[in-house]
C-alpha cells in the first residue's frame, strides 16, 4: 500500500470515528435534555403523564422490577457475547431460555415432592435448568462446528425445538402447557434473616427527610444528600432475589474472563482471526465448543432465574420467555459485545418495560397498545443515535485446522 493510500485510509478511519463520536454526543445530549424536561414537567405538573412517570421512577418497586426483569435477559446476553465473540452466532438463546425455564421448575417440583429437602429443591431445579441448557447448546455446537451447518438455521432450529418440546413435556407431566407452582428463588434477607432495610438503619445514618424533621446544620444537609440515594439503593438491592446478585456477579466475571484471561483472548481471536489462533497452536474448534457451552450455561441461569422467580413455567403461545432471548441479542449488540454494556442495555430496556407495566395499571388515558411499545421505540431511537456495532470478523464462518 502506498503512502498516499495509507494516509487516505487513516483519514477515513478518523472521519468515521469522529462521526460515531458526534452521534454519541448528540444521543447523550438529546437523552439528557428529554430527561431534564420530563423531570421539570413532572415536578411542575404532577397530574400529567410526566408526573406519573416521575412518580414511578422514584419508587423502589420500579427499580426492583427493572432489576428482576433484567436478570434473565442479561444472563442470556452474556452467553451470546461468548458464543459470537468466538465466531459462532447463537440466535438460539430463546430456545435455551425456554428449555432451562421448564426444566428448572419440573426438577424443583420432582425434588420437593419426592424428598424432604424443602427449600433446597429450588437449588436442584436451578442447576438442572443450567444443565439442560448446556446440553442443548452442546447439540447446537456439534451441528455448527462438527457438521458445519448454517448457524442461523441451526439457531432457529434450537428455538423451535425448545418451543415445541417444553410445552409438550408440560402437557405430559402436568396435563397442560402450564406447570404447577413451586418454590421461588429467595431474597437475600430471606436467606440471612437479619439484614435490615435502609429505612431501618440507625438514625445517625438515616437523617430526616425534607419537610419531616429539622435539617439544622450543614452536616445534616450533607448527610441527607449523601445517604438518601445510598439508602434507596440499599432498599432496592436488599429486597431483590438472589438471581439479581447472580446477574451482577456474572457480569463482572464475564468481563474479566473475556478481557483479562488467556481463554478470553482465545475466544476473541477465534472470532476475529481463527487462522492466526490456529497458527499459534490453539485448537479453534475446542475454543468455539467451550464458548458455546459457556453460552449455554449462562443462558441456563437466565431461564432458571426467570421461571423460578415466578415459581411456575407458562407454556402458552411463545411461552413465558416471550422473546427475551431475541432481546438479549439486541442487548449485547447495543452494548458492543461488552458484558457491562450489555447489562446497561438490558437494564434500560427492563426499566422501560417496568415503567410501561406500571403505567398500564394507573390508567393514564393513553391506549395500552401505545404504552406497551415504549421500550421498543426508545431502544430503536437510542440505537439510531449511538451508531454501529462492530461484529467479529469471522462471526458465522466455519473454520477447520489447516485451512488456507
Amino acid at each position: 500500500m502506498s503512502n498516499v493510500d495509507a494516509d487516505t485510509l487513516r483519514e477515513r478511519v478518523v472521519d468515521g470515528l469522529t462521526g460515531m463520536d458526534r452521534r454519541r454526543a448528540i444521543g447523550v445530549t438529546v437523552g439528557a435534555a428529554v430527561f431534564v424536561a420530563l423531570v421539570l414537567l413532572g415536578l411542575l405538573a404532577p397530574d400529567t403523564i410526566a408526573g406519573d412517570i416521575l412518580d414511578i421512577v422514584l419508587t423502589e418497586s420500579a427499580w426492583g422490577a427493572a432489576l428482576r426483569l433484567s436478570a434473565p435477559i442479561a444472563l442470556a446476553a452474556l452467553g451470546g457475547i461468548y458464543a459470537e465473540k468466538s465466531g459462532v452466532i447463537n440466535i438460539g438463546l430463546e430456545g435455551l431460555l425456554i428449555i432451562s425455564a421448564f426444566t428448572a421448575v419440573w426438577i424443583t417440583d420432582v425434588v420437593a415432592t419426592g424428598t424432604d429437602l424443602g427449600g433446597l429443591s429450588v437449588l436442584f431445579g436451578f442447576f438442572a435448568g443450567v444443565v439442560a441448557s448446556a446440553l442443548l447448546s452442546l447439540v447446537f455446537a456439534v451441528v455448527c462446528i462438527e457438521f458445519r451447518a448454517d448457524q442461523i438455521i441451526a439457531g432457529l432450529a434450537i428455538w423451535l425445538v425448545a418451543l415445541g418440546l417444553a410445552p409438550f413435556a408440560s402437557q405430559l407431566f402436568y396435563g397442560g402447557p402450564n406447570t404447577s407452582s413451586v418454590g421461588t428463588v429467595p431474597t437475600l434477607p430471606d436467606v440471612l434473616g437479619f439484614l435490615p432495610r435502609g429505612s431501618e438503619l440507625p438514625q445517625w445514618v438515616n437523617p430526616p427527610a425534607l419537610g419531616v424533621g429539622p435539617l439544622d446544620t450543614l452536616l445534616d444537609v450533607v448527610l441527607f444528600v449523601l445517604t438518601r440515594p445510598l439508602l434507596f439503593a440499599a432498599d432496592v438491592l436488599l429486597s431483590s432475589s438472589l438471581s439479581v446478585y447472580l446477574m451482577f456477579a456474572m457480569v463482572v466475571l464475564s468481563w474479566y474472563g473475556l478481557f483479562r484471561t488467556r481463554f478470553g483472548r482465545w475466544v476473541r481471536a477465534s472470532g476475529e482471526n481463527p487462522r492466526a489462533l490456529d497458527t499459534a497452536g490453539v485448537d479453534v474448534s475446542r475454543v468455539r465448543y467451550a464458548a458455546v457451552l459457556v453460552s449455554g450455561v449462562l443462558s441456563g441461569m437466565g431461564g432458571a432465574a426467570l421461571s423460578l422467580g415466578l415459581g411456575q413455567f407458562t407454556g402458552n403461545g411463545p411461552t413465558m420467555v416471550n422473546g427475551k432471548g431475541f432481546i438479549a441479542i439486541v442487548a449485547y449488540l447495543f452494548g458492543n459485545y461488552n458484558p457491562v454494556g450489555a447489562f446497561l442495555s438490558t437494564f434500560l430496556f427492563a426499566g422501560l418495560d417496568a415503567l410501561q407495566l406500571t403505567l398500564q395499571t394507573r390508567g393514564t388515558g393513553i391506549p395500552d397498545s401505545l404504552v406497551r411499545i415504549i421500550p421498543f421505540v426508545t431502544v430503536i431511537v437510542v440505537l439510531a443515535l449511538v451508531g454501529k456495532t462492530r461484529i467479529p470478523e469471522a462471526a458465522g464462518e466455519h473454520y477447520e485446522s489447516g485451512e488456507e
